[in-house]
């Protein structure tokens, strides 16, 4: 499907607005996406980079009506670094995911932290935000991030996934902060809900979610059993994984990827499936 317009509200459905952030990169696909909730009164999911123009498209869209909230589903620069302006402007609190300092000295994708970030409100598993005709009810989905939540929209049985599920591509997990162990987990978690619908920061709609974080699970498993193979064949070295793991895929994203494995061989060790081995693993 062709990706809208930035800055230009998309209904999604009546409870539910888009508005497309002015990022595009190689990893957060064709940009940010917030998410505004509500009709009369308002929460705002996600405000994106701290952005002039979307700025003023947030604005434009909220309209003089409300905000009850600006909701926060991880601390990364592409999500959160739009919340105090609009804060300050709106009058409406912070809310939802921890606050988080990490001394990560390992390359980073998109996923550079937001050091700025500071909640009003953090919000735990099964806590609510509320507004005229909707909640939002937060679901601790960590792995992308230690502190990543979704959150459901019960009304209408949607799921706003953050990055933790994306409409086109897998999520980066970069350790120490990221944790493949927690993010099977946290997909796992998904498959017992019966969620309608996706609304994820990144990528289109997800009209049928189950089968997609299934198909999530499955190459999750199917990259782990391609590390087994090339740990029994004796390559060891992370990057040269990647080259043999991600064929066809643009180099540019080979540290993305490079964290990614890096979270499986440490989600592999933890089950005494894989051990390090001088500067290697084996």
């Amino acid at each position: 499907m062709e990706a809208p317009p930035t800055g230009i509200p998309i209904a999604l459905e009546p409870l539910v607005t888009r508005v497309l952030a002015p990022n595009a990169s190689a990893y957060t696909y064709t940009g940010t996406q917030t998410h505004i909730v509500g009709t009369s009164d308002l929460a705002i999911i996600d405000p994106g980079p701290a952005d002039d123009a979307h700025h003023a498209a947030l604005l434009a869209a909220v309209a003089g009506r409300p905000v009850r909230a600006i909701v926060i589903t991880h601390h990364h620069r592409d999500h959160s670094p739009g919340a105090p302006r609009l804060a300050q402007e709106l009058g409406a609190p912070i809310v939802g995911a921890a606050p988080f300092a990490l001394q990560d000295d390992g390359p980073r994708s998109d996923a550079s932290f937001d050091h700025d970030y500071a909640p009003d409100r953090v919000l735990a598993e099964g806590e609510t935000i509320a507004g005229d005709g909707w909640t939002l009810e937060a679901i601790a989905t960590p792995g992308h991030t230690s502190n990543h939540l979704a959150f459901a929209l019960p009304e209408t049985k949607a799921l706003f996934s953050g990055d933790h599920v994306m409409g086109w591509a897998t999520s980066v997990v970069s350790p120490p902060d990221g944790d493949m162990t927690a993010y099977m987990a946290s997909l796992e978690k998904l498959i017992g809900r019966d969620d309608r619908i996706y609304y994820p920061g990144h990528g289109e709609a997800i009209e049928r979610p189950q089968r997609l974080v299934r198909g999530l699970l499955g190459h999750r498993k199917q990259r782990e059993g391609q590390i087994r193979r090339l740990l029994t064949a004796g390559t060891g070295a992370i990057p040269a994984m990647v080259e043999k793991m991600y064929v066809g895929v643009d180099p540019r994203l080979y540290p993305a990827a490079e964290r990614s494995v890096l979270a499986h061989l440490i989600d592999m060790e933890r089950r005494g499936l894989a051990h390090r081995d001088g500067d290697g693993w084996a």
